[in-house]
């Protein structure tokens, strides 16, 4: 089998192998993560939470996720990523559950720490783990096949979760039934997780014998080609120039995504109300704004692969989102339909920019370094999971509006735009080894 055939053949295997399983159980962590927005729809009522309680509640899920997630990396590294995959399901799968018994705030803030603590780590694990697995040139396509699940579950869980909101058994609210049936999932999978992954190539039986070693060949040598360039320990990496700035970057990308994101059901009950859209009706018209997010998303982070180009596509996603954001929030009074347009146009944004953004830590840095990397970007970038949500929720309950918290949110993202295109240098540096890489290899097998 001639070397353009046999990379073929080895990454369709991988993908089939890995993407749809590491996509499910992205959804379900998703889905696990931001169920919270639907549960305020009679959660806040029956427990008498306010918006601003309410934005604490869902932002400080990102204090406990900013504290483990770096140490959490550092785990998954020393012991691999099929346990700590593992591990990290089942342990929030039980706290989720735990999630339907809350009843002052206090409990509501506990357990969405914990929530954020256990789940610390889950997403730098899998971008590093599909690194190991996967040619530099592929990696956004990649990213992109798992972390659909972003849109996906939101996509899936809209409608799930306003069905499950309408339920009551056993005395118990549908509010608490979305929180207890909607974290099962994360049992089963991560018990089937420690059984179905496998922690390195070379441990893989699903792959032909000349696969498994064209693959071992290929991204050592991309290992070493980048190492060259730069050579970093796991700690090394947290103190990296670029590292540090795609942090900021994504920072203030979080403030805005997660702003609109936690809030987008209520915002949407709002509007709904208007054209006297049910509850139910409400979940499928968010299903099929996030369902054309996922479309957004596979398209951004194939062209960005083709171009071999990364910043720039973040940039122009995160700007088309922010100005729709704003757009949105300003039509709403005249046109609830145009309002909804806009926000799902800023969703496609928003998403659009996730493949090709998590396409850049592994271009130019490798294993434990990659791992670490990833980790700190993650961790300080979710941080602005904690203060988007109760930013909103605070400017919400001082003005009785969502326009000023949109703007904001919608500035925060032209920031990390900004910040992203014009302060990073190490990706230009990493597409050049991507390049030499690609071209030695074509050269090698004609």
């Amino acid at each position: 089998m001639d070397q353009l055939a046999l990379e073929r053949s080895t990454t369709r295997k991988v993908t089939i192998r890995l993407i749809p399983f590491l996509f499910l159980c992205f959804i379900i962590a998703i889905l696990d993560r931001v169920n919270i927005g639907f549960a305020a729809l009679q959660m806040n009522e029956d427990l008498g939470f306010s918006n601003a309680v309410f934005g604490l509640g869902a932002g400080i899920f990102f204090l406990g996720y900013f504290i483990l997630e770096v140490p959490g990396s550092a785990i998954m590294t020393k012991i691999g990523a099929r346990k700590w995959i593992s591990r990290i399901m089942i342990t929030w799968a039980i706290i989720a559950i735990l999630m339907a018994f809350v009843q002052e705030p206090w409990q509501f803030y506990t357990a969405r720490f914990l929530l954020g603590a256990a789940e610390a780590s889950f997403y730098p694990c899998m971008v590093f783990y599909l690194s190991g697995f996967y040619q530099t040139k592929h990696h956004a396509k990649a990213i992109a096949g798992f972390m659909l699940a972003i849109p996906g579950a939101n996509a899936l869980g809209s409608p799930l979760s306003t069905f499950l909101l309408g339920i009551e058994w056993l005395d118990i609210s549908g509010w608490q039934w979305l929180f207890i049936l909607e974290a099962i999932p994360a049992l089963i999978l991560g018990v089937i997780a420690f059984f179905y992954l496998d922690d390195k190539i070379e441990d893989v039986k699903w792959l032909d014998k000349d696969e498994k070693q064209w693959l071992i060949n290929v991204t050592t040598k991309e290992r070493m080609e980048k190492e060259q360039v730069k050579h970093y320990t796991f700690t090394q990496a947290l103190k990296d120039r670029d590292v540090l700035i795609l942090s900021i970057g994504y920072f203030c990308w979080m403030i805005g995504y997660y702003g609109i994101n936690m809030f987008l059901p209520t915002i949407s009950q709002g509007l709904s109300e208007t054209i006297s859209l049910s509850t139910q009706g409400m979940g499928w018209l968010l299903g099929f704004m996030y369902f054309c997010a996922m479309v957004v998303m596979i398209f951004v982070g194939n062209h960005s692969d083709k171009k071999n180009e990364r910043l720039w596509h973040v940039a122009v996603c995160l700007t088309v989102s922010a100005v729709a954001m704003v757009i949105s929030s300003y039509v709403a009074n005249s046109s609830v339909i145009l309002a909804f347009v806009f926000l799902t146009i800023a969703l496609c944004g928003a998403f659009g920019a996730y493949s090709p953004f998590w396409a850049i830590p592994p271009s130019f840095l490798t294993g434990a370094a990659a791992g670490g990397a990833i980790a700190l970007i993650n961790s300080i970038g979710n941080l602005g999971g904690f203060f988007g949500p109760y930013i909103v929720g605070y400017i919400k309950d001082m003005t009785g509006s969502f326009n000023i918290s949109i703007i904001f949110l919608g500035l925060s993202m032209i920031l990390a735009s900004f910040i992203l295109v014009f302060l990073v240098k190490q990706s230009g540096k990493a597409l050049k080894v991507k390049n030499a890489t690609y071209k030695s290899s074509i050269e090698k097998s004609g």
